[in-house]
């Protein structure tokens, strides 16, 4: 019914198609009134909100997963499993320091820095690498339009996107 190559360009939009599906239920719940329907309403409406821009927000991150080797977010910790011993690691998100994007050999990657020094290369197109996005918009002062915007620019070949402002200073 629909044409492969037009359903492979909505793909990606899938996600968010549904958010706002769930946002025009919502709507409709509202528009029944009454003491029980306005907040029930409201409350589905916004909450599919918060959905839809979370979405939207990891639609920016996915790729094909071309890169090798695979990213997971668990309990507050970044992991990349590599099939290189060398490059992969894990890093919790308190101890972050720094983020990076940097361009290396035409693939992109994000740098994270740790607060002891240690840092971790994430290609950004390895596998779960689009859950980085909620990741990311945890931490304190982080402006995801600027992360959005060198994601775009493919001319810089190395970009801090990010840096923890309690850092300890070294006297």
């Amino acid at each position: 019914m629909i044409r492969p190559e037009l359903a492979e360009r909505l793909r990606p939009w899938a996600e968010t198609g549904a958010a706002a599906l769930v946002i025009a239920f919502g709507l409709w719940v509202f528009s029944l009134g009454g003491w029980l329907f306005w907040p029930l309403g409201a409350l589905i409406a916004a909450a599919a909100l918060a959905w839809a821009v979370d979405a939207r927000r990891r639609m920016r991150f996915r790729s094909d997963a071309s890169a090798p080797g695979l990213v997971e977010l668990d309990e507050g910790a970044i992991r990349y499993l590599s099939p290189d011993r060398i490059l992969g690691g894990e890093i919790a998100l308190r101890d972050l320091s720094e983020i990076r994007l940097l361009r290396l050999n035409g693939r992109a990657h994000w740098r994270l820095k740790s607060l002891d020094g240690q840092a971790l290369l994430v290609p950004l197109d390895a596998a779960g690498a689009e859950s980085l996005a909620s990741a990311f918009s945890a931490l304190p002062g982080l402006d995801m339009r600027r992360l959005t915007a060198a994601l775009d620019d493919r001319r810089a070949t190395v970009q801090t996107l990010w840096t923890r402002g309690d850092r300890p200073r070294l006297t």
